[in-house]
């Protein structure tokens, strides 16, 4: 195990390294923030891809694949499926808008009230995935070192949190590219075809498990419903992702980098469910279907090849633990602690550096709060699970509708994110937090009131939407002329 460990403490190293290394970069808000909106196509294709498949794609998309066999893919599958139209549909406007927030964005098409709210409620999500994605350090250092689950939560948050800090988003950046190549490698290179001949082979599988375990749609239809419902649809508006695809250097790069990020998704999704398959066959009796993953790297894989897998375990943890803890960071500074200040003032070149101790410390004050909470709570899933209800109960229906209807205004925007807020949360308790019930009818509840209330309010004001509409179109001279104060060489 000694080389094992070897290879684990190189790469948490590196991981400090480049936070290090990216804070000699982020001198500007732009910078520290969105990596100076300045990410070609490689980079920009392997951060996406890193920071929607994390632990719960690679740990829980095995589980998956060892319960319900290749329809176990579904779940990371509906991810790439969101990815993929964000990446086709809306990603090339969502980048010309130059903003760093997706309140902003609300705050443009509505007309700037409805940005606290709907900040808040970004906040409360961005905040859930950064605690779900910690606690997963526990099983990681668990496997890796038998380690006492409070002391794997601090060591690994506190890795995250040092390297956020440091360089924003220029450090998790770089940080979620060699997590990219790491994950690739690992799972894709080495752990399934690994896994596959260690089980026998396709033909064996086939041999040894049931028919349902082949089937595409053996996990049940409503269950791939409900998964397009939470995740397709919250790739499409969560804070973390927008965050990436303000990042990009044009809307090209937005648009086919994030869809060869998607593509790549699908493969993942399909390969997590193959290794979960063959860790059946391998270990029919496991007590819990998430254990597939830490058995099977533990007992089937060479010495050496065992360390980078779980460094590749490793990576997908921290790349996601990273996007949404500064998108977190974001979301509380921009959108709700600037706006209880009241209007910010515009500062001057040379006190452009505040603005990134600024958000610096946000990012080191809710990384602290991220790895509290991680520590108390024991129920993952039920956390995710409120994170992604409450994000697409209340906050789709405003966004993708500001995007794609003229006529919603901002009352309507307000109305269905608290309507459909309350729904989610009120059927949570009635039907409990796993039930199907509270997401179903709260999206509806949030697309009727936003219908209802926009048709009957004034409509959104001429000048807001011409506004709007030039901003869309990249036309914003103010964020042109900051972006090129700001500019250097693009990255490849």
């Amino acid at each position: 195990m000694a080389v094992d460990y070897a290879v684990i403490v190189v790469y948490l190293a590196g991981m400090l390294a480049m936070g290090w290394w990216g804070m000699r970069r982020a001198k500007s808000k732009s910078e520290f923030l969105v990596a100076g909106r300045r990410l070609g196509p490689s980079m920009y294709s392997g951060t996406m891809a890193a920071i929607v498949l994390g632990g719960a794609s690679t740990i829980g998309g095995v589980g998956l694949g060892y319960k319900y066999g290749l329809s176990g893919a579904w779940m990371v599958f509906t991810i790439g499926l969101g990815l993929l139209a964000l990446s086709i549909f809306f990603s090339a406007r969502i980048a010309r808008l130059k903003v760093y927030t997706v309140s902003e964005m609300l705050d443009l098409r509505y007309g700037g009230r409805a940005g606290l709210i709907t900040g808040v409620v970004m906040w409360a999500y961005t905040l859930m995935l950064a605690v779900t994605s910690t606690i997963a350090y526990a099983t990681i250092f668990d496997v890796l070192f038998d380690m006492n689950r409070t002391v794997a939560i601090i060591l690994g948050g506190s890795i995250v949190v040092a390297y956020s800090t440091l360089g924003g988003m220029w450090s998790i950046t770089l940080t979620d590219m060699v997590q990219f190549v790491v994950k690739t490698i690992g799972v894709l290179l080495l752990l399934l075809p690994i896994a596959v001949v260690k089980a026998g082979g396709f033909a064996e599988m086939k041999a040894q498990l049931p028919t349902e375990y082949f089937a595409p749609f053996g996990i049940g239809g409503e269950t791939i419903f409900t998964y397009v419902l939470i995740y397709t649809f919250g790739m499409l508006i969560g804070q973390d992702i927008w965050q990436r695809v303000f990042t990009a250097r044009d809307d090209k790069v937005a648009r086919w980098g994030g869809t060869v990020a998607g593509t790549y998704c699908l493969a993942y999704a399909l390969a997590g469910a193959v290794i979960g398959t063959a860790a059946k066959v391998l270990y029919p009796n496991l007590a819990n279907a998430d254990d597939a993953f830490a058995t099977i790297v533990k007992d089937e894989l060479p010495l050496g090849v065992r360390g980078l897998v779980l460094a590749a375990a490793l990576a997908a943890v921290m790349s996601t633990s990273s996007g949404a803890l500064i998108a977190c960071a974001t979301v509380a500074n921009n959108d709700i602690w600037q706006r209880l200040r009241g209007a910010v003032t515009r500062r001057a070149d040379g006190e452009a550096h505040d603005e990134v101790k600024g958000n610096r410390m946000f990012i080191l004050v809710m990384g602290i709060a991220v790895i509290g909470i991680a520590i108390a709570l024991n129920n993952v899933v039920e956390a995710l699970t409120v994170a992604y209800n409450l994000l697409v109960g209340g906050l789709l229906v405003p966004i993708l509708g500001g995007l794609l209807w003229r006529r919603g205004t901002v009352y309507g925007a307000l109305s269905s994110v608290v309507v459909g807020g309350v729904a989610v949360i009120t059927l949570m308790w009635k039907f409990g937090i796993l039930a199907n019930e509270p997401i179903y009818y709260g999206l509806l509840a949030s697309l009727v009131t936003y219908v209802v209330v926009s048709l009957a309010t004034r409509p959104t004001d001429e000048a807001i939407l011409a506004n709007w509409r030039e901003r869309l179109a990249g036309r914003d001279p103010e964020a042109e002329q900051r972006t090129a104060q700001e500019s250097v060489p693009a990255t490849p």
